[in-house]
């Protein structure tokens, strides 16, 4: 008798289903790991210059201005903006706002990078950079 060993055309088909199965169930969680991924980078970055906000004050005695807190903050394409300390986050600018009261009130933001920092606000989402 001539056995023959291997696998039939019915199981080489639900291999190739189960595994189409699984596949779509793992794009989606690594399609939303870049989007989580951009938001932990910039609550890491606010994070640098809130960090460098200290520093820049136990440093200088005083509150810094924007462009000296922008000289704190230890990353690479990082200036100093109107509106607060311009970072780079995956190709993206993103604006960190910095406030001249010590409650990050929406009305004190800094307009000029020679105003006095009190607080630095927190980048939440990507939705604003450019």
């Amino acid at each position: 008798m001539n056995r023959q060993s291997g696998f039939t055309l019915i199981e080489l088909v639900m291999v190739i289903v189960i595994l189409g199965i699984l596949a779509a169930m793992a794009v989606p969680k690594f399609v939303d790991l870049s989007s989580s991924a951009e938001a932990a980078a910039a609550r890491g970055m606010s994070g640098a210059v809130k960090s460098a906000h200290a520093i820049a004050i136990a440093d200088l005695k005083t509150f810094p201005t924007v462009t000296q807190l922008a000289t704190y903050v230890n990353a690479q394409g990082v200036t100093a903006a109107p509106g607060g300390i311009q970072v780079d986050i995956n190709g993206r600018t993103c604006t960190i706002p910095t406030y001249t009261d010590a409650n990050c009130s929406s009305g004190n933001q800094t307009t000029a990078t020679g105003n006095t920092v009190q607080c630095v606000g927190t980048l939440t989402s990507m939705a604003s950079c450019t």
